[in-house]
């Protein structure tokens, strides 16, 4: 391989698009690039309170565009035609309905602000009957139970219960689809000009961990099966194929058209796509038996353990195991929490709600000066609540709280659930609540360990990488006095974007596998951090209160909904 290839990462966030340029040689990054969503900023298509998020495909093209011609800016002369591959990952369960061509539908006239003909995004969760439809046929049918390999609980973030959703609406797109895309099948398929369903390459880690896709199935659930959710499903299913591909595969070579828009060498390999949390895991360093979580506005955690003779261990309640959706021939495993730095924006947005509202009467040159005050206020927030924070012992604040404010992931998918703060009293303040908060984030993260460990999988060591992970130690370190284990944080600014990068050099032949490229192209350890013995005494204490708050929750939820 000659030192002067390099490869590109791009990463689909759920607000922005980040591309980076990486010697497939010694990993260096030599140019990054950031775009965000312009519709998605705007708020277009969604409505919170509904929780249905939608994004425009138009967003993931132009950013997309606007982030590699970025990166590529940035690097040094010459250096984009040294380009040898290229490779995307993106947000998930995140499905589209599209055209016989494999066209997002809201990219055809008739169907361009249709919010149902646009990517339905993972953290949409207008499909929870449906979910729960499907959980209950999958224990009642008789038949195989399909989501005995997704944790045995399917969500509504997930493929089948959002398109399901869709069809329920019976609108317009609904009756137009002919196949359903990821997002990370969608991207590969239009940097290569792949127009026939019967080449798009779908991925095994997509497939696998949330449309119940599993080789011991054949393929994805029975006919008889999704037919007794809707007649359209079978159909559907048809076109997705039976056979999956890990992101190491070559998806095809990169069309003249995107060649030309992105300003890259035609004919480079793009790889198969897979999600953002899984290729990060791989950009992280991530190993077997090391737990890699990915603190973004939600988390994602992944673990991967050695592929055995022996039958595969089922860990209930989680997002899901497949062999090859992290590194080829080791299975995966998935679990998360539905918010973790979301529930920090939205202590802060709390916060700065009345200076936020204050302005509507000014006019003129104060309500610029107010703005801009706001602005710097709200920029403060988070910094001075963690200083704050962190003077405060474990168990001082007299606070338990409950990370569910966007439904619970896992363990054991609910996204009925709501979160909770209890022990409330005159004397509690900002800092108290915020840190309360940031311990049930870690509780969250630590029932997640729990349930690896209880069905037989063990975790040795964290790596934590995204956001969050890179800019507040004071979480960190409080995940890893609730865990009472080692945290890593990686040295890399784009980690998920660095392992895509890493996927490509392997899918277009610069190094003989991901694990090689992983060693090769590695950003390396930023810090540690070391549970604190005491805090670690503290939190067993805390922790067990965070399972009875969550218990009594749960139970008078449910009761009101029976």
């Amino acid at each position: 391989m000659s030192p002067e290839s390099f490869v590109l990462g791009v990463d689909f966030g759920t607000d922005s698009v980040r591309a980076v340029v990486v010697s497939a040689d010694q990993g260096g990054v030599a140019g990054a690039g950031v775009a965000p969503y312009p519709r998605w900023a705007e708020g277009r298509f969604c409505d919170p309170v509904a929780n249905q998020f939608r994004q425009h495909p138009l967003d993931y093209l132009e950013s997309m565009e606007a982030a590699v011609v970025e990166a590529l800016r940035s690097t040094g002369p010459g250096i984009a035609a040294k380009v040898r591959g290229i490779a995307v990952d993106t947000t998930g369960s995140t499905p589209v309905l599209a055209d016989g061509e494999g066209t997002p539908l809201a990219l055809l006239p008739a169907f361009r602000d249709d919010p149902d003909a646009m990517f339905v995004l993972w953290k949409d969760h207008t499909s929870v009957r449906e979910a729960e439809r499907i959980n209950v046929l999958a224990r009642s049918w008789g038949g195989v139970d399909f989501t005995k390999y997704v944790g045995g609980i399917y969500s509504s973030e997930w493929f089948w219960a959002k398109i399901l959703h869709i069809l329920e609406g019976r609108s317009a797109a609904a009756a137009a689809a002919v196949t359903v895309l990821e997002h990370c099948d969608r991207i590969p398929a239009g940097l290569t000009g792949t127009r026939d369903l019967r080449k798009v390459r779908r991925s095994r880690c997509a497939a696998g961990h949330k449309a119940m896709w599993h080789p011991s199935f054949g393929g994805y659930p029975s006919d008889d099966f999704l037919g007794r959710l809707h007649p359209r499903l079978p159909a559907l299913k048809a076109t997705l194929g039976t056979e999956t591909w890990t992101a190491d595969a070559p998806f095809g070579p990169l069309s003249a058209e995107w060649a030309k828009r992105l300003g890259l060498p035609a004919g480079i390999t793009v790889a198969v796509g897979a999600f953002d949390a899984h290729m990060g895991a791989v950009g992280g360093g991530i190993r077997p038996y090391q737990l890699l979580k990915v603190m973004g506005t939600s988390t994602c955690d992944i673990l991967v353990a050695p592929a055995s003779e022996q039958p595969e261990k089922l860990v209930p309640g989680i997002c899901g195991q497949v062999a090859g959706s992290v590194l080829p021939g080791a299975i995966g495993y998935e679990a998360g929490q539905s918010a973790f730095g979301d529930i920090y924006a939205w202590f802060k947005k709390l916060l700065c709600w009345p200076m936020e509202a204050a302005p509507a009467d000014l006019t003129g040159a104060d309500r610029a000066v107010w703005e801009r005050a706001t602005a710097a206020c709200a920029d403060r927030v988070i910094p001075e609540l963690e200083r704050a924070a962190l003077a405060l012992p474990p168990g001082e604040t007299g606070l338990v709280a409950l990370d569910w404010m966007n439904g619970r992931r896992t363990p054991d998918a609910n996204q009925r659930l709501k979160g909770a703060i209890a022990g409330i009293q005159l004397g509690t303040d900002a800092p108290r609540i915020y840190r309360a908060l940031v311990e049930a984030t870690a509780f969250g993260s630590r029932a997640i360990v729990e349930r690896f460990k209880s069905s037989g999988v063990p975790i040795e060591s964290v790596i934590a990488i995204g956001g969050v992970a890179r800019k507040s130690p004071f979480v960190v370190q409080t995940v890893a006095d609730v865990l009472n284990m080692e945290v890593s944080v990686s040295a890399a600014d784009q980690a998920v974007a660095l392992g895509a990068a890493m996927f490509a050099a392997a899918a277009a032949g610069l190094h003989p596998s991901v694990e090689k490229a992983q060693q090769a192209m590695s950003a390396g350890t930023e810090r540690v951090h070391r549970p604190d013995p005491a805090r670690v005494a503290a939190y067993q204490v805390a922790y067990r209160e965070y399972l009875e708050l969550g218990g009594f929750v749960e139970s008078k939820l449910t009761a009101q909904r029976e």
